[in-house]
């Protein structure tokens, strides 16, 4: 199993169009130090010479059958696909319907002549549709498109791995994380999805044990102290393992790294509030890094 990081950044990316915060100066000019270790961890740098987090999507290859699947379909699905000259994928999956995880759907169109797309068929109260069902009425008019609506915590097959959508807590809406392993070889990936700290026990015992774990670290946590709702989730000590409700922080993901036994993590999903100092300390992704697991 192949794992490139398309996209490591929260709804805005890093750098931020406008912004000209200590953070994203940096991003684009980065500096040999910075240069240096993103090339160390397999990061691109790009033509102008900075560093990247676009918006989130991982491309996940299987060696043993020669297909690739995509999660999430970021809006820099072009730039990304272009940036990292991996291939198309031969099947893809939606974990919730927020802008930066779905609206790249679109670049199907003239690329594919079918795609699979797979997606939790439970219906979200506040939309009173599944995310499948979200998928279909809005990609309606991409005949290369066949959603494929699945069951939480019930495994299915794509592209030769075995897959299961974990419910986890992003609110308002519904979310998933999701568990993908190679049967062969018994390598697991489990990404987390935008969620708070508050995963369900049941999803934790999907996600546990990865050779690899993604997990959603908006911010660091001295930051709740600028969010409307502060944080939550607080551990013994009092540091806050949720920003607001939605997003975990980068303690209480390697908290959940942690209660999940995961050989290795890498956070991602990162905001560039992260002050510039921390922001691209480890174990913090950049767009490019590929891991074989």
């Amino acid at each position: 199993m192949r794992v490139t990081l398309l996209g490591t950044g929260d709804t805005t990316g890093t750098p931020t169009v406008g912004c000209d915060c200590d953070t994203c100066q940096r991003a684009r000019d980065p500096g040999d130090d910075l240069r240096e270790q993103a090339r160390t961890q397999g990061a691109t740098i790009t033509p102008a010479g900075g560093v990247e987090r676009t918006r989130f999507s991982v491309h996940v290859h299987n060696d043993r059958t020669g297909e690739s699947l995509l999660v999430d379909f970021s809006p820099d699905f072009r730039h990304q696909f272009l940036r990292e000259g991996v291939t198309l994928p031969d099947a893809g999956i939606i974990t919730h319907i927020h802008f930066d995880h779905l609206d790249g759907l679109g670049n199907c169109f003239r690329l594919f002549d079918h795609l699979d797309v797979y997606a939790a068929n439970e219906t979200d109260p506040v939309t009173d549709r599944s995310v499948a069902g979200t998928v279909a009425a809005d990609y309606e008019y991409l005949d290369q498109i066949a959603v494929h609506p699945q069951s939480p915590l019930e495994t299915f097959e794509a592209c030769g791995f075995e897959v299961t959508l974990v419910p986890v807590d992003h609110p308002p809406l519904l979310c998933y994380g999701l568990a993908i392993e190679e049967p062969d070889t018994g390598a697991k990936l489990s990404i987390s999805g935008d969620t708070s700290y508050d995963v369900p026990d049941s999803s934790r015992s999907v996600l546990a044990d990865p050779d690899l774990l993604l997990a959603d670290a908006i911010v660091p946590a001295h930051l709740c102290e600028y969010h409307p709702l502060g944080g939550a989730h607080h551990d013994s000590d009092g540091v806050a393992r949720t920003f607001g409700t939605k997003h975990m922080t980068r303690e209480g993901a390697l908290a959940l790294a942690e209660d999940l036994g995961a050989a290795r993590t890498r956070l991602v999903h990162l905001a560039h509030y992260y002050p510039a100092e921390e922001a691209f300390e480890q174990p913090l992704a950049l767009d490019g890094e590929q891991y074989s697991i």
